[in-house]
């Protein structure tokens, strides 16, 4: 089986998620063939260069619906003979696309693919598609179906998680992402967003809070508190689910769980044949991916048995891994993600995570592998693992070499 190599990564600054997002105007395909330009510009790529563009999104209906990948494809400037397969794993898209790809390229099916990820959480609700998991009747029974919120939340009151450790993770993201921009950290990657007639959109993260204290966060109501609580009353069905557990402890808020924004993100996977056919150094070998699935109420603790899987599959310890990003979905998933490793905080998130950035669903995946590599780079550090939470309860990884 052959290498699958990482040769670049490039992501669009994530836009506040509304309609006074810098990058509302743009539709899906529009960022999309933005960034899908951005690789191909910076690559050389012309004509049939890769396999396929594999790309991620998961309220897949409106502008997002059809097969977004190829209507990407078609609107950039990449050759009208590449295909686009578009793929749904949840907030795990992205990083699903990448990992398809380096399995494809592993496996013989091709020399390069293109893969990441969009989500315009400005211009498509999350959850018009109607998931089936949150709306049919007899599988939302079945499975004991809570909103994601109410997850976080269990996984709080599961694991010993307080309001008071939630929001310090909070801050040090914010802080974290604050010093990252300062420092200049994401310039390698992050692609400036201009309109057609050349003028900057966005060139920078635009939700991130950099003046945010314990004292702000203390502040919030708990998000999801409502919800549980009085109507429709979804404690009782995780109660029912884990009867262990006396209440739900509601510690999660706007604050410290990740925001909603648009955004897109890209990663040029290829074997050895193909960077030497183009002139290309590998930045990145992609050494093992995984995937599993877990209890679909408590929901987001995927991060943790993928880990394990993923360090079991490749022969690896946890102690192998020199620097970790694990999607700030909410601040329990990282919490839980630290106690279930004593990882030492300060290799994860180095550069703030989706607390303070944002999370576009469906990119996100694809952005944290790219800032991974930026990361190892800068540091000089050789290995690090990426990992998401997922909707429904399921569990996404990758570990990358730096070459």
């Amino acid at each position: 089986m052959t290498d699958a190599f990482i040769y670049d990564a490039v992501r669009s600054p994530r836009g506040k998620g509304r309609p006074d997002g810098a990058l509302h105007e743009l539709t899906s395909v529009a960022l999309s063939a933005k960034i899908l330009d951005a690789i191909r510009l910076r690559n050389g790529l012309e004509g049939h260069a890769v396999e396929d563009v594999i790309w991620g999104n998961v309220t897949q209906v409106g502008e997002q619906g059809g097969c977004l990948a190829r209507s990407a494809v078609l609107a950039s400037g990449l050759d009208q003979s590449i295909p686009g397969l578009a793929i749904n794993r949840f907030c795990a898209s992205g990083m699903e696309a990448v990992n398809l790809a380096a399995n494809q390229v592993k496996g013989g099916a091709g020399q390069a693919y293109i893969a990441g990820g969009v989500e315009m959480m400005g211009r498509v609700a999350m959850g018009s598609d109607g998931a089936a998991i949150a709306v049919d009747p007899g599988l939302a029974m079945k499975t004991y179906f809570v909103p994601q919120g109410i997850s976080a939340d269990i996984i709080a009151t599961e694991y010993g998680f307080t309001r008071e450790m939630a929001d310090a993770l909070a801050v040090e993201s914010q802080e974290r992402a604050a010093a990252a921009w300062a420092d200049n950290r994401f310039a390698n990657s992050v692609v400036p967003i201009l309109d057609q007639n050349g003028l900057t959109i966005l060139d920078r993260d635009e939700y991130m809070r950099p003046g945010t204290d314990m004292a702000t966060l203390a502040a919030l109501r708990p998000a999801f508190k409502d919800m549980g609580e009085s109507m429709p009353g979804f404690d009782k069905i995780a109660l029912m689910k884990y009867p262990h557990l006396e209440r739900i402890n509601h510690i999660h808020h706007a604050g410290n769980s990740s925001g909603i924004v648009d955004g897109a993100a890209a990663v040029l996977i290829g074997n050895a044949e193909f960077g030497a056919a183009h002139g290309l150094k590998p930045r990145a070998r992609i050494r093992a991916t995984a995937k599993i699935g877990t209890d679909p109420t408590i929901m987001l603790t995927g991060p943790v048995p993928v880990t394990e899987k993923i360090l079991r599959d490749a022969g690896m310890a946890i102690g192998d891994i020199d620097l970790f990003e694990v999607n700030e979905a909410f601040a329990s998933v990282v919490l839980r993600f630290q106690q279930a490793f004593d990882v030492d905080p300060a290799l994860v998130n180095v550069n703030g995570g989706s607390i303070a950035l944002g999370h576009p669903l469906g990119a996100t995946g694809a952005i944290i592998i790219g800032t991974l590599l930026d990361e190892l780079e800068r540091s000089g550090k050789s290995v690090g693992l990426a990992t998401l939470c997922i909707a429904s309860g399921m569990g996404a990884a990758t570990i990358i070499e730096r070459m």
